[in-house]
């Protein structure tokens, strides 16, 4: 049996909802054993964003200033958003706008390693499936800067991946927010 197909995602936690106005964020923290030069570099760079992220970049996003488009992984047709990083502070705090979306990280030594926080924006009706995809890249990012990888899990993909739902579940009932039913045939392991 492979690493991949003995990953289980832990349960949902780290994980917060705000609202300002019309506007909900999606706040999710993770503690990474690995240092903040690390974690930015698997953050801003193409190679490493294709092995984790829910999306590929066309470029580096480490620069403040720069245009990459970002192509959604996993997505019945490609996705594509063309991005300018506004914000690139190494190895601290990146931000851009993903899919009408802002994007914020920020980087933290913790502890010999990193607490990561990611800051999106999303519709209220995608927040737990949202945090329940996220979730799962954060794990992917784990084991990638590990040395363990397990391969990439986004999009349509994760949602059919065992855990999924219950991190879906879990996150809509942390947050106070109905379980969203999609997609209707995913296994429920």
């Amino acid at each position: 049996m492979t690493d991949r197909e003995q990953y289980t995602p832990g349960p949902a936690s780290g994980a917060e909802v705000r609202k300002d106005g019309e506007k909900w964020t999606l706040i999710l923290v993770r503690e990474l054993r690995h240092s903040p030069e690390k974690v930015w570099q698997a953050l801003t760079d193409p190679a490493h964003l294709r092995e984790w992220a829910p999306f590929d970049a066309g470029g580096s996003l480490g620069t403040v200033g720069t245009t990459v488009k970002l192509t959604t992984v996993g997505a019945p047709a490609p996705h594509v958003t063309e991005t300018t990083v506004t914000r690139a502070n190494a190895p601290n705090v990146l931000e851009y706008g993903w899919g009408g979306n802002d994007i914020r990280w920020e980087l933290e030594a913790f502890g010999g390693g990193t607490r990561l926080t990611l800051w999106t924006n999303i519709d209220r009706r995608f927040i737990s499936m949202g945090a329940a995809g996220w979730h799962i890249c954060f794990d992917v990012l784990d084991r990638l800067l590990s040395g363990t990888p397990i391969g990439r899990i986004a999009g349509g993909e994760a949602m059919k991946f065992g855990g999924w739902q219950r991190l879906n579940a879990e996150y809509a009932k942390q947050f106070g927010v109905e379980t969203p039913g999609w997609p209707p045939n995913a296994p429920k392991r």
